[in-house]
């Protein structure tokens, strides 16, 4: 990605971070916080929780040298699913940590995550994250998707909790429409297809696995560019988290 690329990246994490945590602020109380999400074993206080602990993986990234490869969006997605239990047992740990004050420690977590992403701007470059060198523009577009993912979780969550609605979407559509675009560029280079997103939100919950995969879900998911082509079967390829 250009610097140019790394400044939407940038401005598409502020803007889904603030709805948010706007929205977690309104509408995660105390009815529902101990509830068990829609993520299995999950419970939505852990969610708010991850939401800090995968803010704090850039706060923690650091420059490395010129010339060191890195991981692209789809390698360093793809070591998710190897950490599952780890990611999970972390984030378990964290939430019984910050209970006391959960908002105040995710919003510290937050907090120094943009100064970090300040610090290593406004040029695109390799810093070493967690699970390896990315870029910096690719790692925030990663955090871009975590956020994105975990607010239809928490949307979803709160929705069985209580049997009613969830309050306004805290999902921006602009950071929607780029982690759609970031999950279809991994299909498209792997595949070679010319596709659109037709659906975010149904594509978004597809290539993440909150979904079931099914080819009708995929149909209006995405769509072919040329209407004399049709969608691939996916069913191979998907989740890609």
């Amino acid at each position: 990605m250009s610097s140019t690329d790394l400044a939407a990246a940038s401005a598409a994490l502020h803007g889904q971070w603030d709805r948010l945590r706007s929205w977690v602020a309104e509408v995660v109380d105390d009815d529902v916080v101990d509830a068990p999400s829609v993520l299995e074993g999950w419970s939505v206080a852990e969610l708010v929780a991850h939401l800090g602990r995968a803010m704090d993986a850039l706060a923690v990234c650091t420059p490395l040298p010129d010339g060191t490869v890195p991981y692209t969006l789809a390698e360093y997605v793809g070591t998710y699913v190897a950490r599952a239990q780890d990611i999970a047992d972390t984030t378990r740990g964290l939430a019984e940590q910050i209970a006391p004050n959960p908002l105040k420690a995710v919003d510290a977590m937050a907090a120094a995550a943009f100064a970090n992403l300040d610090a290593l701007g406004p040029s695109d470059r390799v810093v070493q994250a967690r699970r390896g060198p990315v870029m910096l523009s690719t790692m925030t577009v990663s955090r871009v998707l975590e956020l994105v993912v975990h607010a239809d979780d928490l949307a979803r969550s709160v929705r069985r909790a209580r049997g009613t609605g969830a309050g306004p979407d805290p999902i921006d559509p602009a950071a929607l429409a780029l982690v759609a675009d970031a999950l279809l560029d991994i299909v498209v280079a792997r595949g070679g297809w010319s596709l659109e997103v037709a659906d975010a939100r149904r594509w978004v919950r597809l290539a993440a696995g909150r979904t079931p995969y099914d080819v009708d879900e995929l149909a209006r998911a995405l769509q072919p560019q040329h209407t004399s082509e049709a969608v691939p079967d996916l069913g191979r390829m998907l989740p890609l988290l």
